[in-house]
């Protein structure tokens, strides 16, 4: 029952926030009048704003489109069905990087009499991606027109638009696919259109191909025809009204395994031909997801097909073009020889995640970018009730507190943004995909039960309490006092790195104030207890006086908690002497509160030290987990900073407090997916804190797989501990990098690559970053992540760092700015420094990236963050050292 409210509150609440967006929609996205021009090529343009004018809407696409995959050209014609709003004598549209070579306009009459139309003139705006249509003639309010647009271009290099993409056979044979990526803001670069969400129109799609490919696109193919010359046309059927980001089509040599729904719905699941045995399990998942969401939401799936398909090159992890959703090799592909119980999971929930946008996002759209949110939250959430309810065993309600804590992180810097943000340029869209987006909205789900359904929760009090939420940035911090039988509340803006001292820090509290829903349990009663924190100071009478209250009850809040006096104290003490007193989500939000505390200045880093000391007791894996987690991080910032006398200490501290936990582990695949990521997370660790043990099992398993030439069948969650290790030596890091190439499992080769990342040798760390901008070995798509991981390691940070800083200009020829790749490479090599000499390194490295025009949102944060880490060395290194002497 609890869950059918919070999955109904959630929804009710979406629908109010999205109402209420609207509004703020309406005032803070005014466009410019159509008289307003700028010069473009010598010529006027008529149109200066970023986002369309309203005058002309799309009602259809008639789309023809002729890739060559040997010259890597496309050819394309298209005729746009139009509604005049206004009169005009401009049609104004999207187009990047294409080259339009005849643009006629048909009227009525024309159509009727069959006359050839009317040339249009085309001017072109590039900075704003965008040309104009110059109509002879003025284009009639009410009346509905042709135009014909003849274009072609060139098969992008990236992996936005229109690309290319290519994969090996076993033979060593490459072959070259076709396929598209539209979202945000790429269907421009494949063909001219009114590339907004609010532009929704039908499309009837025709591929010309070679015999030897299939083409594939958003609806069944009705029709193939022959051309001559070896080439064939494939005729779709026309599709439902849907924005352009959600036109996909493919042309390729795949293969597929298909199955049908309960209701009629057939299902394809396609890959390369080397790996279409991979594609059994995400089959049977899309079909059994397809049918819970076409029950729970009461809506039949509204196309007769849904093609799942595994992209050899793709940069995120799926997008869910409508009946064609494109994958990310390891994100749809199962192997039961080398896919962990991570990788299960992993799959499981991106699957989950694509269909739920396939009524969330497709079906029903946001009217701009700014309200991405309602998109991803939405299909965020839904990943857990389709989840729960069609596997599980999979435990993902466990694991589903990550997006909790990312939220957390990002929010909790000044440099964040606000749920609901203006974005105008693509640039500006592409950042709007983040944690804060994907994740924040979840937890706002707690607020319905007391103001949605309440008598007295008026519509007012509702709008006043959601604007706090999601036009404010920022995650406020809830300040308890327990004085006899009150409980002295306060709230502030919580923000890490940023302490009470500081002169900047009234400026930043000033104007943050929210609406708090709370909820408390307290040492003399489990009824939970709710009350909306309105003001910026308050207090709760209780009935008796209490040893301890904990708020945020199985941290379904947004907030974080300081218990002032000895709150923090009691709380440690019952841990360590029943901690089964607090839910494990409880347990959890403590353990987490406490550490990001410490990052805030309000709490001594050797009081959250002092609570993870009763994880010896803790037999909840998530918990343990999270707890053994703070300490993993802060060990690594130690020994990046080659601080040994205390990473030494720490590392002695985290094998004797939790030596039992790892000698309980086997070295096997049996057990819960918690007890298997349990086994995988904590093996991993302790072989990297050199644990005799553990580096004899996991050595002795490398050199028999190793002397099986790779044919053994090792446990798929231990996989990247036992390669980890091989890869220390010269010969095993050698023989996973031959074995990198031959495998057809991109599930075995992520666990590979991160083990190569491993090695203390610079030469074999810059040889895999030379493989990875050569891009056949290792592909470019894995670039971002394998310099992420090199900068993890102590012997690359400052490796993967000066390549970024020297190869800038070459890393945006094969990404856009902006993209989440981009995003990653530069937060993943510079986040986890901790010096005022390195932040003076990354201030002069985002100096000229602003200098040359890329201004991007990520240099705050990473800027923020990097000032975070060196004030919290500052503050804590000296409290870190003299707890660990104590507790040795």
């Amino acid at each position: 029952m609890a869950c059918l409210c919070r999955r109904y509150s959630l929804l009710i609440l979406l629908q109010i926030l999205y109402i209420y967006s609207l509004g703020f929609y309406a005032r803070t996205n005014e466009t410019n009048k159509e008289n307003e021009t700028f010069p473009t090529d010598k010529k006027p343009f008529p149109w200066n704003s970023l986002k369309l004018p309203r005058v002309i809407v799309p009602l259809h696409y008639d789309l023809c489109i002729h890739p060559d995959l040997s010259t890597f050209h496309f050819t394309g014609q298209e005729t746009i069905e139009i509604f005049v709003r206004t009169n005009t004598s401009f049609i104004i549209l999207h187009s990047k990087d294409l080259e339009i070579t005849s643009s006629v306009l048909l009227s009525k009459d024309d159509m009727w009499s069959s006359t050839p139309g009317k040339k249009l003139q085309v001017l072109e705006h590039p900075a704003h991606e965008q040309i104009a249509l110059q109509s002879p003639e003025e284009l009639v309010v009410g009346q509905v027109y042709l135009v014909t647009i003849e274009f072609h271009g060139k098969l992008a290099d990236g992996f936005d638009g229109f690309y290319k993409s290519s994969y090996k056979t076993h033979g060593g044979e490459t072959r070259i696919i076709a396929t598209t990526d539209f979202e945000p803001t790429s269907a421009r670069m494949a063909f001219p259109c009114f590339d907004e969400p609010s532009f929704k129109a039908n499309f009837s799609i025709k591929i010309r191909r070679e015999k030897q490919h299939i083409a594939l696109s958003n609806m069944p193919k009705i029709k193939t025809t022959e051309l001559g010359g070896g080439l064939l046309e494939d005729h779709f059927d026309v599709t439902v009204k849907m924005s352009t980001y959600l036109v996909a089509y493919v042309i390729c040599d795949f293969k597929s395994l298909e199955a049908t729904t309960s209701s009629g719905i057939k299902v394809s699941v396609y890959a390369s031909p080397d790996k279409w045995d991979q594609t059994r399990y995400a089959l049977n998942a899309a079909v059994k997801l397809l049918e819970f969401y076409e029950k729970h939401f009461d809506i039949s799936f509204p196309l007769p097909k849904l093609d799942l398909i595994a992209v050899p090159d793709f940069q995120s992890g799926a997008m869910e073009n409508w009946g064609l959703i494109t994958y990310r090799e390891t994100s749809l592909l199962y192997d039961p020889k080398t896919s962990s119980a991570a990788d299960k999971l992993w799959v499981t929930k991106v699957i989950a995640h694509e269909l739920a946008h396939q009524w969330f996002g497709n079906l029903v759209t946001m009217e701009w970018w700014n309200d991405i949110w309602l998109n991803e939250g939405f299909a965020r959430f839904m990943e857990l009730v389709s989840l729960n309810a069609t596997y599980p065993e999979l435990q993902y309600e466990d694991f589903f507190m990550n997006a909790y804590f990312g939220a957390i992180a990002r929010d909790s810097l000044n440099s964040s943004h606000p749920i609901s943000n203006p974005a105008e340029t693509p640039i500006q869209i592409n950042e709007m995909f983040d944690t804060v987006s994907y994740d924040k909205v979840l937890h706002l789900s707690d607020f319905c039960p007391i103001s949605c359904f309440s008598h007295d929760g008026s519509l007012t009090e509702i709008k006043e309490m959601m604007n706090t939420w999601t036009h404010q940035k920022g995650i406020p911090l809830v300040l308890v006092k327990c004085e006899g039988n009150t409980i002295k509340l306060r709230q502030e803006r919580f923000l890490k790195g940023v302490f009470e001292e500081d002169p900047e820090w009234a400026n930043l509290q000033s104007r943050y104030f929210w609406h708090i829903p709370l909820t408390y349990i307290t040492s003399s009663s489990n009824t939970v207890h709710r009350h909306v924190l309105k003001t910026k100071t308050d207090s709760l009478k209780l009935k008796e006086g209490v040893a301890w209250v904990k708020f945020n009850v199985d941290m379904n809040g947004y907030y974080i908690v300081h218990y002032e006096g000895n709150g923090w104290d009691n709380i440690i003490t019952l841990l360590d002497q029943n901690h089964t007193l607090f839910s494990p989500q409880d347990r959890v939000n403590l353990i987490h509160n406490a550490f990001e505390l410490v990052s805030a200045g309000r709490l001594s880093l050797d009081r959250a030290l002092d609570l993870t000391r009763y994880l010896q007791h803790e037999t909840n894996n998530i918990v343990f987990l999270k707890g053994l987690g703070y300490l993993e991080s802060i060990y690594h910032v130690m020994e990046r900073r080659n601080i040994s006398s205390v990473s030494e200490h720490l590392k002695k501290y985290i094998l004797r407090s939790f030596k039992p936990v790892i000698d309980r582990q086997t070295w096997n695949d049996e057990g819960s997916v918690s007890d298997r990521m349990l086994r995988s997370d904590l093996l991993l660790l302790a072989c990297d804190l050199r644990y005799s043990p553990c580096l004899q099992k996991a050595n002795e398993l490398f050199s028999q797989w190793m002397g099986s030439g790779g044919n053994l069948d090792l446990p798929t969650d231990l996989l990247k501990t036992v390669y980890s290790v091989g890869a220390q030596t010269g010969a095993g890091w050698n023989y996973l990098l031959k074995q990198y190439s031959l495998s057809v499992s991109d599930a075995e080769k992520n666990k590979i690559l991160y083990a190569l990342t491993t090695s203390r040798h610079h030469e074999k760390l810059a040889k895999l970053i030379t493989l990875g901008m050569e891009g056949e070995v290792i592909k470019t798509q894995n670039l971002a992540i394998l310099l992420h991981a090199i900068a993890r390691n102590p012997e690359g940070q400052r490796l993967a760092w000066n390549f970024v800083r020297e190869n800038w200009k070459k890393l945006l020829e094969k990404f856009e700015l902006a993209s989440f790749s981009i995003r990653t490479i530069i937060f993943g090599t510079t986040s986890h420094f901790s010096s005022r000499d390195e932040l003076e390194e990354v201030k002069i490295f985002f100096k000229s990236l602003n200098n040359q025009g890329s201004q991007l949102k990520i240099t705050r944060v990473v800027l923020e963050t990097i000032t975070k880490n060196i004030r919290w060395l500052e503050k804590n290194l000296s409290s870190l050292r003299n707890w660990l002497l104590n507790n040795l």
